[in-house]
């Protein structure tokens, strides 16, 4: 059996298709099968999917005739997964080589960590993928499932720097689809079921490349309060249903919409001495989930920054300080 099946969905990304299937079968694992999922594409994306898959076995399609939308691509390649492993790339992304085989290496070594994720390199539209490389080097960290669960609720976020995991596809069957609720963050929500579900590793190598361009699924979201609330969205999904049963589910929970609550606290403050719009907003957000906040500024949440004092100095100088998701 194949020890990884590799799932790319696929919606009018033709020009960057071949490239992305391509970066997968020159992956140095010796057993994979590659699923690719058209949404109904209007551009040459069936043509090349079909040109592919005449030309490599382990190939194959699922070619849709409607658009059933992003999820439905997502979970149709959940039910077809079968070997150990299993991930999902989107078809604007592209993986350097070795990046499959050190996450199928790293599960392999802890049989108790369903999930594995690495560095995400970012690169604009046009560049060249010469350069994208991954490190490999050896350097990996074994996190517990309740640690890597603290981390989304004591930051507010991800700590997955990008889209791609690979994991363990028995554990993925178990915990079910992605939610077509969470438009933005389903991942992230899925995430943490993962972390509520054992351990997980992360490697310091570049796992995949991101391209950045205007169709990007995040280029929707326009400003950090966009993120903030599908943010809030995916903890209320999770601790509202798969986490609910966790003992410390309701302490989680409130530390979640705290660090949302203190990140947009401090981001008006950066938009206001910026003379950025938004800052009203922000501002009723963050009392909303936290109303101390109206009367206490949220200090510790800079103490917690291991960058604190080059943020406050961008800050008050009126410089631009933000993250991939516009977050201070």
């Amino acid at each position: 059996m194949p020890r990884i099946d590799v799932a790319i969905p696929n919606y009018n990304y033709g020009r960057f298709l071949r490239g992305c299937v391509e970066s997968v079968q020159n992956q140095d694992v010796a057993d994979l099968r590659i699923l690719i999922i058209d949404n109904a594409s209007t551009d040459d994306s069936a043509i090349i999917a079909r040109e592919i898959a005449a030309s490599d076995p382990r190939v194959e399609l699922c070619l849709n005739t409607i658009n059933l939308g992003a999820h439905a691509s997502f979970n149709r390649a959940i039910d077809w997964a079968e070997s150990d492993y299993f991930t999902i790339v989107c078809s604007d992304d592209w993986l350097p080589m070795g990046s499959l085989r050190k996450s199928v290496s790293a599960l392999d070594r802890y049989p108790d960590a369903n999930l594995v994720f690495g560095e995400t390199m970012f690169i604009e539209d046009g560049k060249s993928l010469d350069h994208a490389r991954g490190t490999m080097t050896s350097t990996e960290q074994y996190i517990t499932g309740g640690d890597f669960l603290y981390s989304f609720c004591e930051t507010g976020r991800s700590p997955v720097r990008g889209p791609m995991t690979v994991v363990r596809t028995a554990v993925q069957k178990r915990l079910g689809y992605y939610r077509p609720d969470l438009p933005h963050t389903d991942d992230m929500e899925m995430w943490m079921r993962f972390a509520a579900a054992g351990a997980v590793v992360k490697l310091d190598d570049v796992q995949s490349i991101v391209r950045i361009h205007g169709a990007n699924q995040s280029a929707i979201l326009q400003n950090v309060h966009h993120w903030n609330v599908e943010s809030e969205a995916a903890f209320e999904a999770f601790f509202r249903d798969h986490g609910a049963s966790l003992a410390d589910a309701d302490l989680m929970l409130r530390k979640a919409r705290r660090s949302l609550s203190d990140r947009a606290y401090w981001c008006a403050v950066s938009h206001f001495l910026r003379g950025d719009p938004g800052v009203r907003e922000l501002i009723n957000y963050a009392i909303r989930l936290h109303p101390m906040s109206a009367l206490l500024p949220p200090i510790g949440y800079l103490w917690r920054r291991p960058d604190l004092i080059s943020r406050v100095k961008q800050l008050f100088g009126g410089r631009r300080i933000a993250d991939a998701t516009g977050s201070i």
